[in-house]
């Protein structure tokens, strides 16, 4: 029987079997439905310690390899996010299918072949290089699509109460644009979000000298924090937006003013702008046009950002050795659990599949791209581990 981890055959098949393997398992945010016993299942003939780590009702699993530094970790995550009208997929989002040389599936590309191709590239570097030097690991959650409150940022909480740190991370969220290797993400903004409430009185739209308006009373101030610049960004970082997802007010008639106002807005920022200099600009461009408010931030997850350096010039390297592509750096995007991860860790990038369908309808991802995914990631392994 062949070895089933060959180098002429476990970048290709194994990898689309380990990720038809994956998205069969309906793991919508946060149950895990057997994904990482599938994944230790894997590791642990490989020489891993696995630490199944279980709370408020979400799975997430630290694996390590070695005790010896540099560390290199991969981070991702089983959860999937809910599927749609299931009468809009072409076939079931749980049972992986290909057609035309794409594979189809819930987490086709977010991210359960980022997973799948981590384990096979960490299978191979381990058996071409037995004795490496440093250490693997993985940091796997279920909940990153969710709350993400007992997932990445619990085990990294963990991990730092004892003292134990990353060298580097490569995250496995979709980074590409058009072809694999295309984009990376060197970094990303952080999330700052407000609920601010302004205060006015009832009142019956006849009689507007008896009432106030909450409406107009923010409208000049809303629409000066519209048009401000926060910062202008910087080499790395697009500058800091400001944008309201939901405004609330009236009690649906016609004729009665309203007696307060809700406004939900959220910033994505740079590291060019600090939590506390976006909030007290804030409040001064309200007090400014005299609001009568209350105002509740929620802070999402803090801006990080990794430098040109060892990581990202090894992960560049290998998406050129593998795909002939010069790769950009981006900083673009949503934020991922790479936020909770650089708190123990100075360098981490995210690099992972194209992002075309990404928690769409018939999420996808081509088969030829799968087959790059652990052929970039083991070249990475080497260009940082195997001088």
């Amino acid at each position: 029987m062949p070895d089933p981890f060959s180098e002429s055959t476990a970048v290709t098949i194994d990898t689309l079997d380990l990720a038809q393997q994956l998205i069969s398992r309906r793991s919508v945010t946060p149950d895990d439905a057997g994904c990482l016993d599938l994944l230790i299942a894997l590791l642990e003939p490989l020489g891993f310690t696995c630490d199944k780590i279980s709370m408020g009702g979400v799975d997430n699993l630290w694996a390590r390899r070695g005790t010896e530094s540099p560390l290199v970790c991969f981070a991702g995550h089983t959860d999937v996010v809910p599927t749609g009208p299931l009468n809009e997929w072409q076939s079931d989002p749980f049972v992986p299918t290909i057609r035309d040389g794409v594979l189809y599936g819930r987490g086709a590309s977010d991210m359960k072949s980022s997973l799948a191709a981590f384990v096979v590239a960490i299978s191979d570097f381990i058996q071409q290089h037995p004795d490496h030097p440093g250490s693997l690991a993985v940091l796997f959650t279920s909940d990153e699509e969710g709350p993400s409150v007992d997932g990445t940022a619990r085990v990294v909480a963990a991990l730092k109460a004892r003292d134990e740190k990353l060298d580097y991370c490569i995250v496995g969220e979709p980074t590409a644009v058009k072809k694999t290797g295309d984009m990376i993400k060197n970094g990303r903004r952080g999330s700052l979000s407000g609920l601010l409430t302004v205060k006015g009185v009832q009142g019956h739209v006849a009689y507007p000298h008896l009432a106030e308006n909450p409406i107009h009373m923010v409208a000049a101030a809303l629409a000066e924090l519209a048009k401000t610049e926060w910062d202008n960004g910087n080499e790395y970082f697009p500058p800091t937006t400001w944008q309201v997802s939901n405004f609330n007010a009236g009690t649906g008639a016609n004729n009665v003013i309203p007696g307060a106002a809700q406004i939900k807005f959220n910033f994505r920022f740079a590291t060019s702008s600090t939590l506390e200099s976006l909030q007290t600009r804030v409040h001064g461009i309200l007090d400014k046009h005299g609001v009568s408010y209350n105002l509740d931030w929620t802070y999402d997850g803090r801006p990080f950002l990794t430098k040109r350096g060892d990581l990202v010039d090894a992960i560049s390297r290998a998406i050129k050795t593998v795909t002939g592509i010069n790769t950009e750096l981006s900083t673009t995007g949503g934020t991922s659990d790479g936020r909770f991860i650089a708190d123990i860790c100075s360098q981490v990038v995210e690099c992972g599949p194209t992002n075309a369908t990404i928690h769409k309808i018939n999420e996808c991802i081509r088969v030829d791209e799968l087959y790059q995914l652990p052929k970039i990631y083991l070249q990475t392994l080497k260009n940082l581990l195997i001088k």
